[in-house]
């Protein structure tokens, strides 16, 4: 990245304001929650976003709402794996035992699906499919 083009987008306020984030965390044996916490306001961003999206247009775009599931999933995975699990995975066996890594391999399993959901939610989109119909006819044309 040249150095010019970092000033010009403000990149470094990003950069200042993450390191900042990351040393209080660090000083204050926090780090995980500081995690989630941003996690729990991203969500109230997403979900924000979606309800003055729906306000302004009178439609409902899915691809916000399938990002705020897709961070909320992913958040209860850090709280799953992070903060609560103290068991051990040896075999396949004690993983189905066990509710809580059961509940991990849920939670895996719905970011996954939540993803395709999402890849399908782009490419349905009604922007989409007008990107595509000008490109054809730009092609048409030239």
């Amino acid at each position: 990245m040249q150095p010019m083009k970092f000033f010009k987008d403000k990149f470094y306020i990003e950069l200042v304001l993450a390191s900042i984030l990351f040393l209080i965390a660090l000083s204050l044996d926090m780090l995980m929650d500081f995690i989630i916490y941003m996690l729990y306001f991203i969500i109230f961003l997403e979900i924000v976003r979606a309800v003055v999206n729906f306000i302004r247009e009178q439609r409902v775009i899915l691809a916000i709402i399938v990002d705020a599931f897709i961070i909320l999933t992913l958040r209860e995975l850090i709280v799953n794996v992070v903060k609560i699990n103290a068991e051990n995975i040896d075999t396949l066996d004690s993983l189905m035992h066990s509710s809580l890594n059961f509940n991990i391999l849920v939670l895996s399993g719905v970011i996954i699906f939540l993803l395709v959901v999402r890849y399908l939610a782009v490419k349905t989109s009604q922007r989409y499919m007008f990107n595509k119909k000008e490109e054809n006819e730009n092609l048409k044309d030239d």
